[in-house]
């Protein structure tokens, strides 16, 4: 959708009175993100070939933080500033643990950056701004609903997520910026909770900006943390009132050659059994780094199988940027 097409209703929009800093100075360290991703790239048929979102400019140089999966395998990166300039950029890294993406700027962005937190973590009832590249007309007025535990189906989990409600509708790259105009994170998805009453509430789910600097160093110099790669499965699992159940496996990947099959329930990873999607996430990254075998016990139609998967670097499916 065209920025053009839509915009936050005004009454959900932010207040500038409400805030001790210059809320329309901070939205414009948000910038329009565009990714263009080869056809036969690995994440082309989940993601897509063109990709758009936003991004956070959070160092003079040009330096933006977004969300890994709209730079993930990109081939071109094009950027878009609150004033219409239009610069290219170029996907340093991906950081598959905290899901952070980094993106340079090839041109002159002139833009402030915005400093990350630093202070205390935030906390439920928090209010802040999650804002999408635009302007005040694509920010949103929000609160924290929860600062909790976050397992993702692609082999992804953080300790502390932060929630955010109600939920925008452009949430991928866009940046949450907390009461003293510092960035606190980064949006990454949307999700449904029912509340009290069994009603839909939509909300977002944000990588804490307190994930990035303890990994900054590194993603700079090696496009990517300095340590070895988690185990990874190829596999997409979810969960049910039983347990983990395999929804997924990615084409060639360890888990297909292992024999997983969609449908699969995950009984236990090398003698841990395992009853949540989190605790298995953990179960095969505690098996070792990338290249460790990962004994799995499984039930298919209510028979019990054993199967050791020959876990690889996720890196090894993905095509690298064009330029280092």
């Amino acid at each position: 959708m065209a920025s053009s097409e839509w915009e936050i209703p005004p009454e959900l929009q932010p207040d500038p009175t409400d805030h001790a800093f210059d809320l329309d100075v901070a939205l414009q360290s948000v910038v329009g993100v565009k990714a263009l991703v080869p056809p036969d790239a690995f994440t082309a048929q989940s993601l897509g070939t063109e990709r758009v979102g936003s991004g956070v400019v959070i160092r003079p140089d040009g330096l933006i933080a977004t969300i890994g999966y709209i730079v993930t395998e990109a081939e071109s990166i094009w950027l878009t500033t609150h004033d219409g300039r239009a610069i290219p950029g170029h996907a340093l890294a991906h950081d598959f643990e905290t899901g952070f993406g980094l993106i340079q700027a090839l041109g002159k962005l002139a833009l402030p950056a915005l400093p990350m937190e630093a202070g205390d973590a935030p906390q439920p009832g928090d209010v802040c701004v999650l804002a999408s590249a635009g302007g005040r007309k694509h920010a949103l007025r929000c609160t924290i609903a929860a600062r909790q535990e976050f397992a993702g189906y692609w082999e992804y989990m953080l300790d502390e997520a932060l929630f955010t409600a109600p939920a925008h509708p452009s949430w991928g790259g866009a940046g949450l910026i907390g009461g003293d105009g510092r960035l606190m994170g980064i949006g990454s998805l949307v999700m449904q909770q029912q509340d009290g009453k069994g009603r839909r509430v939509d909300l977002n789910m944000v990588v804490p900006a307190s994930l990035l600097p303890p990994v900054l160093d590194d993603l700079l110099n090696y496009g990517r943390p300095n340590r070895p790669a988690r185990p990874w499965l190829g596999l997409y699992a979810g969960e049910d009132e039983e347990g983990v159940l395999v929804s997924a496996t990615a084409r060639n990947g360890p888990a297909q050659k292992a024999g997983l099959m969609e449908g699969d329930r995950l009984v236990s990873v090398g003698g841990q059994r395992v009853s949540d999607l989190a605790g298995f996430w953990r179960a095969v990254w505690a098996c070792g780094s990338a290249g460790a075998r990962v004994p799995v016990s499984i039930a298919r139609d209510a028979m019990p199988r054993d199967l050791t998967i020959a876990s690889i670097d996720r890196r090894s499916f993905l095509k690298p940027p064009r330029l280092h």
